[in-house]
């Protein structure tokens, strides 16, 4: 591993500085900026109907985006929540809570060192319908 492949001491502040990148991405739907984070190789996977699992390119997912209206532009108010950080040498686990109405979501986000940065891999995602 070359120092660019390692990640600084100070990768929890980094980490969490990605998290607000995401959180602000997603209260904006903004597709460029979670671009900017997401590895271009990423998968989205949540849970599909009955005991389904749907995985989805990342390109895909961003085009998805692109259609949604933003909590932002909806007046919601933000209720984001990092839940937790785990971090191995180049790995990185972001568990992540945020409200997309009429959804709260839950994030796993793995994340690997790469180029000089964290960058998203994997998005693991759970929706439930705010009461």
């Amino acid at each position: 591993m070359t120092s660019k492949d390692t990640p600084s001491t100070a990768s929890i502040d980094d980490l969490v500085a990605l998290a607000k990148i995401y959180f602000d991405a997603a209260y904006a739907m903004d597709a460029d900026s979670f671009a900017a984070i997401f590895n271009p190789a990423a998968l989205v996977t949540r849970r599909g109907d009955g005991d389904s699992v749907v995985v989805t390119p990342i390109a895909a997912w961003l085009d998805l985006v692109q259609t949604l209206t933003s909590p932002q532009d909806a007046g919601s108010v933000r209720a984001d929540q990092i839940l937790s950080i785990a971090m191995t040498r180049d790995m990185a686990l972001l568990k992540l809570r945020l409200r997309i109405p009429p959804r709260e979501v839950t994030d796993l986000l793995s994340c690997f060192y790469l180029n000089g940065r964290w960058q998203i891999v994997q998005k693991v995602f759970a929706a439930e319908t705010l009461a």
